[in-house]
């Protein structure tokens, strides 16, 4: 128990540290002109790479081994694309007097993105939750993010969200679908040289995402990004973060026992329902934003940040729960209650 305390204990990702230091170097020293045009081709490609990299290390087979829990994995897709798109409407009310009509797109868009992986999976199992099911669960909906997160912004945000149209969906299929799907296929082959070299490859998963953000802010710093945000609406924007988070964490632990859902697969829902991916979502939001990326990632970091912090709490306090005494982390099937 105390270990996985100890491992809680520091309050900021030190990943989201050099993302902020990205914003903080795009606003200092913005790209421009040719620089700015390279930037933009080498985030085009590792933003292709990156995907690649996703279907390559994702395990098809661990995925598919969660369908008999069904009900769950439908669950979390439902509080993922149902749920938090509902939220994310309707916090439409708070334009234009709290959020700005571009920072609620950025809103908008986070409400939008699949649940995430790693994190769901350490949370649950800190917590004594569905070790098993909350990897399916993150699996499964990042395969669906693929197809989903696209579709779901050109139909809700439209126009607002720099220019969304069926072309919108055609290039996320050409830059983000075809190279997960490429990486799936030679999975066969590239999944002994990934595992091997697997923190390699999160240098180069982590490095990409950083040229992203900086190339994103870049654009946004030329385009006067600092000039529409100011601290009253990035304040605003954090309280309905906060009231977001919020919500969700209640709906999917309070919703879970109505369900029938036991315990364990209720904190696999709870973390896996309740969250977005950074790492899914930046690269998205630089394809389908374009040069409106910056307002777009801005409410995905802050929100990923926020998300981490709380569910760290919430995890070191299901760990102490009287119902969890004695008891080790589920590690049998998806079917574990």
């Amino acid at each position: 128990m105390t270990g996985p305390r100890r491992r809680l204990r520091p309050p900021v990702d030190p990943y989201i540290l050099a993302l902020l230091g990205m914003v903080v170097l795009a606003t200092l020293l913005p790209a421009r002109g040719v620089a700015a045009e390279a930037a933009s081709g080498a985030s085009t490609v590792v933003v292709g790479l990156l995907f690649f990299l996703y279907g390559a290390k994702l395990s098809t087979r661990e995925a598919m081994d969660g369908v008999r829990h069904w009900r769950l994995h439908l669950t979390v897709l439902a509080c993922t694309f149902v749920l938090f798109p509902l939220l994310g409407l309707a916090a439409r009310g708070l334009v234009p007097w709290l959020l700005t009509p571009e920072l609620y797109g950025g809103f908008l868009f986070l409400c939008l993105v699949p649940s995430t992986i790693q994190s769901s999976i350490a949370f649950t199992s800190i917590a004594r939750g569905n070790v098993p099911a909350a990897i399916c669960a993150g699996s499964f909906s990042s395969l669906a993010g693929m197809v989903l997160t696209p579709l779901l912004a050109v139909v809700l945000l439209g126009s607002s969200g720099g220019g969304f149209s069926a072309d919108s969906a055609l290039k996320i299929a050409l830059q983000l679908l075809a190279p997960f799907l490429a990486g799936q296929l030679l999975r066969r082959w590239t999944g002994g040289f990934l595992a091997r070299h697997r923190r390699i490859i999160g240098f180069v998963d982590r490095g990409s995402i950083l040229l992203v953000v900086y190339t994103a802010f870049s654009q946004g710093v030329v385009a006067g990004i600092w000039q529409q945000v100011t601290w009253p609406r990035l304040l605003a924007l954090l309280a309905a973060e906060a009231l977001l988070l919020a919500a969700m964490l209640a709906l999917t632990w309070y919703g879970a026992p109505r369900l029938g859902f036991g315990r364990a697969d209720r904190i696999a829902l709870q973390f896996a329902g309740s969250k977005k991916s950074l790492a899914a979502g930046l690269p998205m939001a630089t394809v389908l934003f374009a040069s409106h990326a910056s307002l777009a990632v801005l409410p995905l970091m802050l929100f990923h940040q926020m998300q981490l912090m709380v569910c760290a709490v919430i995890a070191g306090r299901r760990a102490r729960d009287p119902e969890a005494a004695g008891e080790p982390a589920p590690v049998a099937g998806p079917g574990t209650a």
